[in-house]
């Protein structure tokens, strides 16, 4: 079609959402309208006529308001691709990949007039952060002593152990690795439809099973099936499981435990061929504890700057933002049940929840996550944080002397362009958080914390 003449004018609306009114002047309608019909008249057979010699006003009489419809979409869809291509036009901004613009109205296409359309969509969030008054970020102060190592070690022992299975009238004890088959049971004890999971295992008494039946399953054996009932807390951290009371058929399959290996240099050498003493495999042990220690910490901080930030520097997130970022956390939570969507959908409603309310709970949550991101981002522009390729080498050593790889190891896991992209973004934040705890916050030491604590949920 040929290219179009557009005047627009852009308004910002409230939520970060924005309106677009474009008009087309009539000589550009004119000429993509007859230029659009010509091509239907050469490809469009009716009774009476050969193809392609049908005419414009018999089309027109038999498909006119269609027509002009349908030729009004084409325009108003080309002009936007144009607009919006035009990276260099600062006078509109683009629409969020995933919120596609809304005709208010379809306007009627007259071959004799201006056409004016107008669209309305959500656009990326501006902030301004200027308001750090009273933030004061408290550091966890952390020591690694000589218990933490020995949990590290024993940690070491489990994964090195050897699982062998117990004998089929042996009774599940804790520490068993057992095999479970399981389903929910509705009111009237029939099973709920995609509730059932086959094959699933665990440790008894870690707790790491999503509906903590470790109690009701020692003592169990293999082959035996138990319903079980459980009520779970109204502030349980699982909020599709908070207040509710669920009905199970368990059965368990298989009953294993685990052979520990013994704390010496063999251990050591078969963890890795670079250590040949238990003494090397301690000393690896404590410089990854630091390494991780200072992650996490570094973590707590910036979270704790973040969520001060963000309630100093209020602004409104478009809605579309959200629900795409509700979206991406229901399917992760699809994932971590082993399922899809569709049939989370169905286990979800046949438990008597309603997704909609699960979402809803989620999204405060997932508001100040995208706000977060939204600060980080506007702050690393406003402070022109950028970094250097020798910058980038100084990471590739440092992760390698936290690691124990090589340089050259580290190098070459960032040879795919995506990871070192990741890596060039994590080391823009940590110079911006570097640059905003000597210059704009209050940095305290906070509470002491084990080690272990140091990573727990509630942290």
């Amino acid at each position: 079609m040929p290219a179009v003449t557009v005047t627009k004018e852009f308004t910002k609306l409230e939520k970060s959402a924005a309106k677009l009114t474009v008009t087309i002047a009539k000589k550009d309608v004119a000429a993509n309208y007859n230029e659009t019909i010509q091509k239907y008249a050469k490809n469009t057979q009716l009774p009476g006529f050969r193809k392609g010699h049908v005419p414009v006003s018999v089309l027109e009489r038999k498909y006119g308001n269609d027509l002009k419809n349908e030729i009004a979409a084409v325009i108003i869809d080309k002009a936007l691709n144009e607009l919006f291509k035009d990276t260099k036009d600062e006078s509109i901004e683009r629409p969020l990949p995933y919120a596609q613009p809304v005709l208010e109205d379809m306007p009627l296409l007259d071959t004799k007039k201006d056409f004016t359309f107008t669209v309305t969509y959500d656009v990326f969030p501006k902030v301004e952060v200027k308001n750090f008054d009273g933030v004061v970020v408290k550091e966890p102060q952390v020591e690694i002593g000589a218990k933490e190592l020995e949990d590290e070690l024993k940690a070491v022992q489990e994964r090195n152990a050897v699982v062998l299975d117990r004998k089929d009238d042996d009774a599940a004890e804790k520490g068993n690795i057992v095999t479970v088959t399981y389903f929910e049971l509705d009111d009237a004890g029939k099973e709920v439809e995609g509730s059932k999971r086959e094959g699933y295992v665990f440790t008894l008494g870690e707790n790491q099973n999503i509906y903590k039946f470790d109690d009701d399953v020692i003592g169990m054996k293999k082959n035996e099936t138990k319903l079980i009932t459980k009520s779970y807390a109204a502030d349980d951290k699982n909020e599709e499981l908070a207040g509710k009371t669920k009905k199970f058929s368990l059965t368990v399959t298989a009953i294993k435990i685990r052979n520990l290996p013994a704390l010496d240099d063999d251990l050591a050498q078969d963890v890795s061929d670079k250590f040949k003493t238990l003494d090397d495999l301690k000393n690896d042990i404590k410089k990854n504890m630091e390494t991780a220690k200072t992650r996490k910490v570094d973590e707590i901080k910036n979270n704790s700057l973040l969520r001060q930030l963000v309630e100093k520097n209020p602004f409104e997130l478009p809605e579309s933002m959200v629900k795409a970022e509700l979206d991406a956390r229901w399917g992760m939570m699809a994932k971590q049940f082993q399922t899809t969507v569709d049939q989370l959908d169905k286990m979800v409603a046949a438990s008597g929840q309603k997704k909609e309310d699960m979402l809803k709970q989620w999204t405060g949550d997932a508001e100040e996550m995208l706000k977060s991101r939204i600060i980080v981002d506007a702050l690393l522009r406003e402070y022109n944080i950028k970094v250097t390729p020798e910058e980038v080498e100084a990471e590739y050593t440092k992760i390698a002397d936290g690691t124990g790889m090589s340089v050259e190891e580290v190098k070459k896991h960032y040879e795919d362009p995506r990871a070192k992209e990741y890596l060039v973004d994590d080391t823009k934040e940590n110079k911006l958080f570097a640059k905003l705890y000597s210059e704009k916050v209050k940095l305290e030491k906070g509470d002491k914390v084990a080690f272990a604590d140091l990573f727990k949920d509630a942290q």
